[in-house]
């Protein structure tokens, strides 16, 4: 059940998206779990690869993608969990209760788990990992309407808001709710390359750009977990290599975004299984204007570029046809989505506004930033001849991962590929979409567009501080209909190709239970998807 009905009872940093190239291969069904299994056994050991290294692993100072939660889950755990169906349920914690307003929860710690140094869980560690990341530079701004932490008793913290938060537990799920012992946070950078949690594995190695290694926790609290010896993390940057990896039988499995890894692999349905993700852990695959910067500071230019982009061809040459277009942050199959108002490809509307503007203003030209990875150069082109057909110049510069991330939080940019949009609520949207949360370009924005909309930032609220599900759906359809008249962010497609391709040895991804017995979460795609080692298994064949 959503747990806002009654008061009874985070990607802190988006990943850049690597696009696809090469020929497009026909969609082929996805494959399941492989045959054969006869349940989970102990032992056995996983090499898993992954497209980029992590930035450290310390949640409380560390920017964290989608590799990081790859490596940092297996060993710190977070106070809350999302099952199957996107609902939150408490995990460290042992329950999370609102009072009647919003305004107050209570987070009772779940008794009898210790860290992997020996130290017990309590509600003063969990007040302090709480106080820390209020404090922190990179995550104080999402927990700024805490306004106190306070601890009730050795295990009840109590969190005071200045504001009704009726999807606060969901901010738990992530960064910010990941728990770590004292001694991590009296040595933060000892914490970032050595990371000690309460989780099923506990560290072994790092290499920098090359492994990080995982071991079994033989005291993990949850009895009979994990099932592995021990996960090797690969890091293998680029993806045709990643796959080739797996198929020569170097790595046991791999994310991907690739639709000729999800329909090569997905035809062999013997030697490898598919899992893709669906519905809002899917990732959005777009480009942030800066509203804040001329030319992009003219809704009739971001109008146009919107106008010039034909996604059906996009999808139909550089997907293979397998994902459907966007049109705003959440995906048709969501039970958020609302219809209408996006500007469709319409080449001739986009050449009228572009000379309406250079009538007034002159030529419009702007630069875009990209991966040097061939497959998001290749899609970046493409986007880039469809608005030089409509007048518009745009040139394209490179940028590793790290520093277009940087560069968009701090308004050094124009336009930037990106991806986004993957929360298991709307809420999650918050910071990146609210007005204020933009800030001045040279400062770090929390919302990369800047843009300024107060109809907008008014919805975001509405959707924050009512429990009504009826009203929160007209305030996300508000939002909705402002991203697309507006138009910070262009769309192009629902990034449902984010899969995890794994040797039929291995069981149980996406198939993890959370402490209550519920089904978690199968995958969260950001864009490429990651999920719990806990209950993965290897089998003999």
């Amino acid at each position: 059940m959503r747990r806002w009905r009654t008061p009874a009872v985070l990607l802190l940093t988006a990943t850049v998206m690597l696009a696809c190239s090469g020929q497009r291969p026909t969609e082929t069904p996805q494959a399941g779990t492989a045959p054969g299994a006869t349940g989970p056994t102990q032992g056995g050991r996983l090499v898993y690869g992954l497209s980029a290294d992590g930035n450290g692993f310390n949640p409380i100072t560390d920017q964290f993608a989608v590799q990081s939660y790859s490596m940092t889950t297996p060993i710190i755990e977070p106070l809350v969990s999302v099952d199957a169906g996107g609902d939150w349920k408490p995990y460290l914690a042992e329950s999370l209760t609102p009072n009647e307003t919003y305004d107050e929860w209570t987070i009772k710690v779940r008794p009898g788990i210790t860290f992997s140094d020996g130290t017990a869980l309590t509600g003063e560690i969990v007040k302090n990992n709480l106080e820390a990341q209020k404090a922190s530079p990179l995550t104080a701004a999402a927990l700024a309407p805490v306004t106190a932490i306070e601890l009730a008793d050795p295990s009840t913290v109590r969190v005071k808001l200045r504001q009704p938060w009726v999807a606060f537990p969901y901010q738990l799920s992530a960064q910010i709710g990941m728990i770590v012992p004292p001694s991590s946070l009296a040595d933060p950078k000892a914490a970032s390359l050595k990371p000690v949690g309460t989780g099923p594995f506990v560290f072994k190695e790092y290499v920098p750009d090359n492994r990080m290694v995982v071991t079994r926790n033989p005291d993990y609290w949850r009895q009979g977990l994990p099932y592995l010896d021990e996960i090797e993390f690969r890091i293998l940057p680029d993806s045709q290599t990643r796959a080739q990896t797996l198929e020569s039988g170097g790595i046991d499995a791999m994310g991907t975004n690739r639709d000729e890894d999800v329909t090569k692999f997905g035809a062999l349905q013997d030697a490898y299984t598919v899992h893709r993700a669906e519905g809002m852990s899917v990732a959005e695959y777009v480009f942030l204007l800066n509203t804040a910067a001329a030319p992009l500071d003219d809704v009739r230019v971001r109008r146009a570029l919107a106008h010039a982009l034909d996604r059906d061809t996009i999808i139909k040459t550089l997907r293979g046809g397998l994902n459907e277009p966007a049109d705003g942050p959440w995906s048709k199959d969501s039970e958020w989505y609302v219809e209408g108002g996006y500007p469709g490809y319409d080449l001739a509307k986009a050449t009228a506004l572009v000379q309406e503007v250079e009538a007034a203003k002159g030529p419009i030209r702007f630069e875009t930033i990209s991966t040097p990875d061939p497959n998001t150069m290749q899609l970046v082109e493409l986007c880039q001849d469809m608005w030089r057909k409509a007048g518009i110049e745009v040139s394209i510069r490179q940028a590793d991962q790290a520093d277009l991330i940087n560069r968009a939080l701090t308004g050094d940019f124009r336009a930037t590929v990106w991806t986004s949009f993957s929360a298991a609520d709307p809420d999650g949207e918050y910071n990146a979409l609210h007005q204020a949360f933009s800030r001045p370009l040279g400062e770090i924005s929390l919302n990369p567009t800047r843009l300024k909309d107060k109809e907008l930032s008014d919805a975001l609220d509405a959707g924050r501080v009512t429990p009504d599900e009826a009203a929160r759906k007209e305030a996300y359809a508000t939002v909705q209909r402002r991203l697309r008249d507006q138009m910070p962010i262009l769309f192009i497609d629902h990034l449902d190709t984010g899969s995890v391709i794994a040797r039929s040895k291995v069981r149980g991804i996406g198939e993890h239970t959370l402490p209550d017995g519920e089904k978690g979460r199968p995958l969260t795609g950001s864009p490429i998807p990651y999920h719990p080692f806990t209950q993965i298994w290897v089998s003999e064949r």
